[in-house]
């Protein structure tokens, strides 16, 4: 993994609903906020013009795209976006851009010229495999093109200089393509690769892909379906994962906002705890556009549905804090140990020791106020400082906490 990803905070822009405006112009104020926040690359959901016919909605899906070297005229033009890149780099921030190469939109420019790229159904008819009313899928046995996509891939780092992808699907592409490509672009300039896929296969090519199973195992905790043993057996079989190779944590997405609800919908009093936990495992934690706010409202997909920022920006600090605690270079190379506890269906609790260096996580991911959780460990015998509030305490080797629901104790040992 190139060395700048390696501890980062990623923030997904959704270009269209940040601002009244939804361009590249009106973002770029923000950017200084967001590296102030803690964030260290931009992802930028799809820049390309979208196909217009089955459209859905009025203004249709970002992800069904009508040329692969071409800019979306909502957004802005090729120098508002050169510009906005070189903000962001002039901040230290890096940006990368939403890649979609299982398919493309109905009337993108290929199917015209070349046709033949496409794979089609018994009566020679462009197809889709998966569902989605707006797009048809590539056909990945044509060489030429898999050529035409990565050249078209190429185009954006040589012209606008951006550092990486997040691939859409990634799994419905074949992983030897993803090989090519790679190789290909890092030719270029070496780049950060995200996979929108929970497939350990495609960390072949990829430095970082979704944690989609724990995200489904928050909800099934939600509903009861599963226990806090289930989310540590998860969890944990991250942590066998190559140490180059992290998974992406997140609360909400863009998907998830749109179709299955915010954070609060999903999470209610747990929503913080969750994010907490996404911030604090060995991974790579995700901010999706107005969680700082925070946006308590599903963004519509195919339509204008514009953020509404205000000036408290109440989660900010939250972020901030939480920023900090993944960046802390105590723990960039720290060991993550669970720990036993007599409320095992309610406290979820771990620490991470790099040398002598400690960080305490205790949530209480249940819906039951004023849990009491004893704690009798060695390495507690010290001074600590609690990670949000810079309050000190004398712990000794048996303690005893008391969290209500959705409450979280992050402490970090201080060291003489």
């Amino acid at each position: 993994m190139i060395s700048w990803a390696k501890h980062a905070v990623l923030y997904e822009v959704n270009i269209r609903q940040f601002t009244p405006a939804g361009t590249f112009n009106a973002f770029i104020p923000h950017l200084a906020r967001l590296k102030n926040m803690g964030v260290d690359i931009i992802w930028l959901m799809p820049i390309t013009p979208i196909s217009k016919l089955k459209r859905q909605g009025k203004l249709g899906s970002y992800y069904a795209c009508s040329s692969y070297t071409a800019l979306n005229e909502e957004f802005g033009n090729e120098n508002e976006f050169k510009n906005l890149i070189t903000q962001a780099h002039q901040l230290g921030l890096k940006v990368i851009i939403d890649w979609v190469a299982n398919h493309t939109g109905c009337d993108h420019e290929w199917t015209v010229s070349n046709p033949d790229f496409y794979i089609k159904d018994i009566d020679g008819n462009f197809t889709e495999r998966n569902g989605w009313q707006d797009v048809i899928d590539l056909d990945y046995s044509n060489f030429l093109m898999q050529q035409s996509m990565i050249e078209s891939m190429q185009y954006w780092i040589e012209n606008f200089d951006v550092d990486g992808f997040r691939c859409d699907m990634a799994h419905l592409v074949p992983l030897n393509f993803w090989e090519i490509a790679k190789t290909k672009c890092d030719e270029i300039k070496s780049l950060f690769w995200l996979a929108e896929c929970d497939d350990e296969s495609y960390f072949k090519v990829f430095d970082v892909s979704y944690a989609w199973s724990w995200m489904h195992l928050t909800e099934k905790l939600i509903k009861q379906e599963v226990n806090l043993k289930d989310l540590q057996n998860n969890l944990n079989s991250y942590l066998q994962l190559p140490k180059d190779k992290l998974k992406l944590f997140f609360t909400s997405n863009h998907d998830e906002n749109s179709w299955n609800g915010t954070e609060f919908e999903k999470y209610g009093i747990l929503s913080k705890a969750f994010a907490v936990l996404s911030f604090t495992w060995l991974g790579m934690p995700l901010i999706y556009s107005g969680q700082e706010i925070p946006n308590c409202k599903r963004l519509q997909f195919f339509e204008k549905d514009n953020l509404i920022w205000n000036d408290e920006f109440k989660y900010q600090e939250f972020y901030s804090k939480l920023a900090a605690i993944h960046k802390n270079e105590k723990f960039n190379n720290s060991e993550i140990f669970c720990l036993p506890s007599d409320q095992s269906n309610s406290i979820f609790s771990f620490y991470k020791k790099q040398g002598n260096n400690i960080l305490l996580v205790i949530l209480n991911l249940s819906k039951k106020d004023r849990i009491q959780y004893k704690l009798d460990s060695y390495f507690l015998n010290g001074t600590f400082k609690n990670s949000f509030s810079n309050l000190e305490y004398q712990f000794s080797e048996t303690e005893n906490f008391e969290l209500m629901a959705g409450e979280f104790l992050v402490y970090e040992k201080l060291i003489n």
